[in-house]
């Protein structure tokens, strides 16, 4: 990590000391010169004004092997910056866009929560409406039940009503006939009257008992004509009440049919919420999967990080084997220059 305020005298006097000790000032070896702290970027940047300010003086003698080394090391270094500066960059857009995305996700399922809880609210509503108008169609059904038991009652009287005015008449005509008879009796035996006498009064004892009997029956007839003229008076009460209740029921009803189409309406919004819930839950897997899709770049460019350092050991390796081969053409030279001097080759 680059220490803060790392100041260009600071790399100077690691160079210089560097310098002094028969060193190579590269930006590593100035970088644990200075305790392993600083940017390598800036580094590189201060020894290169320092080089441009003593006018490229210093160390104009380097070595290929040390060129190429610095070289390398300012590539691998510009490598690693470039490298961690594009992770750092990628890695503060990836969770930026992963806030985004938890904060439009929070968002969605608050929303989501609000409109479900209306959703179940409303549902509620409906039901609870079902549920009365249930309850009103069994009260007017029960009510229709029993207006059509009055009036089936109230034909059964008046059908009763007219089997007691038909055996009234009925009576009556025998009552009639009785008496028609009587007189054709009496006519008939005019003649026998002394000695049918007796057997005449006893006719006419039984004819007036049975006269009697039948006279009774007629006022118990009329009795209980009466008693149902009442009971159908009460009946016709009744069924005009009842008729009252019905109408009542139906204004009732007209109004639940209104309360119904209003909660239709209501229903219609529902599904319209509903349909508003379902582009959400799409958009929440929409951004779902471009959190997948951010999490596979991060992995994409952990992956490609991990190809660089390959490399960048592949460059290393690469450099560490041009440096044996530049130490064993330095010796093949030396060897060369001290035969063509006519001196032996030191021993050992």
């Amino acid at each position: 990590m680059a220490r803060t305020g790392l100041y260009k005298s600071e790399v100077e006097k690691a160079r210089n000391s560097l310098i002094a000790q028969g060193r190579h000032p590269s930006v590593d070896a100035v970088r644990i010169a200075l305790g392993n702290t600083g940017s390598k970027t800036t580094i590189h940047k201060y020894l290169k004004e320092l080089e441009e300010e003593n006018g490229g003086t210093v160390d104009r003698q380097v070595t290929i092997s040390a060129a190429l080394q610095n070289l390398v090391a300012q590539l691998a270094t510009q490598l690693e910056v470039e490298a961690s500066n594009r992770i750092a960059d990628m890695s503060v857009e990836v969770l930026e866009k992963d806030r985004l995305h938890a904060a439009e996700i929070e968002e969605v399922n608050a929303k989501h929560t609000q409109t479900k809880e209306k959703l179940d609210l409303t549902i509620a509503a409906i039901k609870q409406e079902i549920d009365l108008h249930e309850q009103t169609r069994e009260a007017l059904q029960s009510e229709s039940m029993t207006r059509h038991t009055l009036a089936q009652q109230v034909m059964n009287l008046k059908e009763r009503l007219a089997e007691n005015d038909a055996y009234r008449h009925s009576l009556e005509e025998k009552h009639q006939h009785a008496r028609d008879a009587l007189d054709h009796y009496r006519a008939s035996v005019k003649e026998q009257r002394d000695q049918d006498i007796r057997r005449h009064e006893q006719q006419m004892q039984q004819l007036q008992a049975e006269l009697r009997q039948l006279q009774q029956t007629l006022v118990a007839k009329q009795n209980e004509i009466t008693r149902l003229n009442q009971d159908g008076a009460r009946w016709v009460a009744e069924i005009s009440q009842a008729q009252k209740t019905i109408y009542e029921d139906k204004a009732n009803l007209t109004k639940l049919n209104n309360q119904i189409e209003a909660h239709k309406a209501i229903e219609q919004k529902a599904k319209t919420l509903q349909a508003l819930l379902t582009e959400k839950d799409t958009q929440i897997k929409a951004l779902e999967a471009m959190q997948s899709q951010s999490e596979a770049n991060q992995h994409e460019l952990k992956h490609q990080l991990h190809h660089m350092e390959i490399d960048l050991a592949s460059a290393n390796a690469k450099l560490e084997a041009q440096e044996q081969m530049m130490a064993d053409l330095k010796s093949l030279l030396s060897t060369s220059v001290v035969v063509n001097s006519g001196e032996a080759p030191p021993v050992g």
